[in-house]
């Protein structure tokens, strides 16, 4: 397994200006124009909070690509197809990292290879093994965030699944412990361990800013699948990004299309907050005329 933050490191300090010290970066997506500093506010916790820069969408993007496909080639193939395609039109200052969600979070392309490598990867790739985006969703977001705190540069994730709950390695079907009680409550609730395991991820990335886009593929009605995918449209919403759960082939290439167009219109503020000791910073931006998307709470790191 190639160790993609030494490399991304490495790229950046040739393609970007070494930063500040800067207290926090905040991602935003604006649904209109560009936001320029002047027309930006902003607040932490109620109190102003002072913008030293805003990263505009000419700013170089590293993205994070993570597929984690291992099922029906009908569903998985619109979706390569689409992704190779917004792959192709991104603009130069667009850096993309390939990763595979299964069997841990594992690299396929670096940033700054070029785009034939990237789209011969993804035409390349077996699909097989087991779902893998609850397993590394935290990695891939903290190794974002690792390269946006170290250069002047906007990040993203994005991932592209078809998982269902029932595919995992790890048991999230919450069986009965008890057949002979009636009133065993994972008779009752069988989506409980799934719904757990999404509340403890979102408590973890709490500490994260990086946001995430998932496109899943696969969409499923059953009870336990409902709970899980609610779950994910929860957790990446949380980190100021989005999900879109395909319920037709059909539905495959617009959904990649649009998250690739959301994630290139992101942009990045710089804040220098007031010291606090609040274990919980509740964010808000705001532009004239403009709705604004972003992580609205975040939970401080702890000093080591």
């Amino acid at each position: 397994m190639r160790l993609l933050l030494p490399m991304l490191l490495t790229y950046l300090a040739v393609a970007a200006t070494p930063p500040e010290k800067v207290s926090l970066r905040i991602p935003f997506l604006s649904e209109g124009e560009t936001v320029k500093l002047q027309d930006l506010k902003a607040s932490i916790n109620g109190a102003p909070a002072h913008l030293s820069r805003v990263l505009g969408t000419q700013e170089p993007l590293v993205l994070l690509v993570v597929l984690d496909l291992a099922g029906d080639l009908s569903l998985v193939d619109p979706a390569r197809q689409a992704l190779i395609a917004e792959i192709e039109k991104l603009p130069a200052q667009v850096s993309v990292a390939l990763l595979r969600a299964q069997d841990g979070l594992r690299v396929l392309e670096d940033p700054g290879e070029s785009r034939e490598k990237l789209v011969e990867s993804i035409r390349g790739l077996s699909i097989s093994g087991r779902a893998g985006l609850l397993d590394t969703i935290n990695s891939a977001t903290r190794l974002a965030d690792a390269v946006l705190v170290k250069s002047h540069v906007r990040t993203a994730v994005l991932f592209v699944s078809d998982s269902l709950i029932t595919n995992y390695r790890e048991d999230y079907t919450n069986p009965v412990v008890n057949s002979s009680d009636s009133n065993d409550m994972s008779r009752r609730f069988p989506e409980g361990l799934v719904k757990e395991k999404l509340r403890q991820l979102k408590a973890e990335m709490a500490s994260t800013l990086t946001p995430v886009f998932l496109v899943h593929v696969n969409y499923q009605n059953d009870r336990l699948n409902e709970a899980y995918q609610t779950g994910l449209l929860d957790l990446t919403n949380s980190t100021g990004g989005a999900a879109k759960f395909c319920r037709s082939i059909a539905e495959i290439p617009g959904a990649v299309t649009e998250a690739v167009e959301r994630i290139g219109r992101l942009q990045t503020v710089e804040l220098e907050p007031k010291m606090s000791r609040a274990k919980q910073w509740d964010i808000s931006l705001e532009a004239p005329g403009r709705q604004l998307s972003h992580r609205s709470r975040y939970t401080p790191a702890k000093e080591k």
